[in-house]
């Protein structure tokens, strides 16, 4: 999980995933540091992208 890279940046983060998927909640898009896995299956199941494209899209923002 070592390439996910959130902590620090979260707010700022979440800010431009909801403008590119309008349908991500904050609650989709909470984080909890160590529980970076649920945060990605709750991206997953809202965009239906693949795990591996899921953090290379948050690692892009």
């Amino acid at each position: 999980m070592s390439n996910l890279r959130l902590k620090g940046h979260w707010n700022e983060l979440k800010g431009k995933a909801k403008q590119q998927f309008a349908e991500l909640t904050d609650d989709d898009l909470l984080y909890e540091e160590g529980k970076e896995d649920e945060l990605i299956g709750r991206i997953q199941k809202k965009t239906g992208k693949a795990r591996d494209q899921v953090v290379d899209w948050l690692n892009s923002l």
